[in-house]
């Protein structure tokens, strides 16, 4: 059963404005996953190929983990979902990204697997510290 995504973190936002921003004018793409509801990390598969008019995720790479969607930018401001993008919101999840230049907290949509825009509130949250061994 997949959760429903209730925000984004505005941390996570924030990252993903700023790896738009860096990567222009070549596109950026991820897919993304929450914790409880909330959008809180970008994953960026190997073998992610990028370039001015398109960035090809190697969807094979993915491991075993649930993703509630994806992400990836657009070198111009034009944030509406093109076919291609209709095709991989199918099959990533129900909260779909899309970044336009300049890549800033007005230049961004969200959509649903159909390709329908969705309000996705950004929310400021606390980030746990972790420490992986």
């Amino acid at each position: 059963m997949v959760k429903q995504i209730k925000g984004i973190a505005r941390d996570t936002l924030t990252f993903i404005l700023e790896v738009s921003k860096s990567t222009a004018p070549n596109e950026f793409a991820g897919l993304l996953r929450a914790d409880d509801g909330v959008v809180t990390e970008v994953i960026v598969l190997p073998g992610t190929e990028s370039s001015e008019v398109s960035a090809v995720m190697r969807m094979y790479m993915l491991p075993t983990i649930s993703i509630a969607g994806s992400v990836h930018s657009h070198p111009t401001p034009n944030v509406n979902p093109s076919r291609a993008d209709l095709s991989l919101f199918l099959r990533t999840g129900d909260c779909n990204i899309i970044v336009g230049f300049p890549y800033n907290e007005k230049s961004w949509r969200c959509y649903d697997a159909s390709g329908r825009k969705r309000t996705l509130p950004v929310l400021d949250i606390d980030f746990e510290d972790e420490i992986v061994i």
